[in-house]
């Protein structure tokens, strides 16, 4: 019989148009359900907890399947092993386990959480995963504080990519904030949901506000409008990664 199963993962974005399959494009939804029809001699079909944009990194992620290991005759350990020898560097397999039949990365998942990495200074170190401000400086408290009006609404249209398919733009903002670490300064956001390309657009028009080419006037003018053509430029996106996700206790009830 079969049953579902969720595949903890995270992947180096640099090398894929994002997580969802698409035509005439590398993507790890596509790379990850090849390397099971190699492994099991069958489709299996692979649905993630939400799409990342090409070159955003993952540094946890989560996707579901249906299988019958009894049938295949192999463990979720054993499956582990074998996906991570055959996938290359870019993508990391931590664990598949059994979950409750009911149980959906996507719809299930109580809260997701982003980070963004700048610097201010050039280091050739972590440039693969970090953005360098062209801004010679910024005001990282007034920053802050226009961060902390996110929590004021729920209706970020005007950091949605257009023309998206979605039936609402009404997210929970839990947090927002940035932080120096070692040099690098972090903007941490974690919402219920996210919209198409809206934690690159906050950040984008938040280093605006940082930069003083907009106040904390304008930034809440700029929510208010629900456009996204008054909002700030999406930061590149090799500084952004999806790094938790939180899901109810019930989904381990099997």
């Amino acid at each position: 019989m079969s049953k579902r199963y969720f595949i903890e993962l995270a992947y180096n974005g640099r090398n894929f148009h994002g997580w969802q399959i698409q035509p005439n494009a590398i993507t790890v939804q596509e790379t990850l359900q090849d390397a099971l029809k190699i492994l099991l001699k069958q489709k299996i079909d692979v649905i993630g907890c939400g799409r990342t944009d090409t070159g955003v990194h993952a540094r946890q992620f989560f996707a579901h399947m249906e299988l019958d290991l009894d049938t295949i005759e192999i463990s979720a350990d054993q499956l582990t092993y074998k996906l991570n020898r055959l996938l290359n560097n870019d993508i990391a397999i931590f664990r598949i386990f059994i979950v409750n039949d009911a149980a959906h990365t996507r719809f299930e998942a109580l809260s997701r959480t982003y980070e963004y990495r700048l610097r201010m200074d050039k280091y050739p170190f972590d440039q693969e995963f970090t953005y360098r401000s062209t801004y010679p400086k910024l005001d990282f408290e007034l920053m802050n504080k226009a961060a902390a009006l996110l929590f004021n609404y729920t209706d970020f249209t005007s950091f949605s990519k257009t023309g998206t398919d979605v039936k609402t733009n009404n997210c929970k903002i839990m947090q927002a904030d940035w932080k120096n670490v070692d040099g690098v300064w972090i903007f941490t956001i974690k919402a219920d949901r996210f919209l198409r390309n809206m934690v690159r657009a906050i950040v984008g028009t938040l280093l605006e506000v940082g930069s003083g080419k907009i106040d904390l006037n304008n930034f809440t003018q700029i929510i208010e409008s629900k456009n996204r053509g008054n909002a700030g430029w999406s930061v590149p996106a090799h500084g952004l990664a999806l790094i938790k996700l939180e899901y109810p206790d019930w989904i381990y009830s099997v």
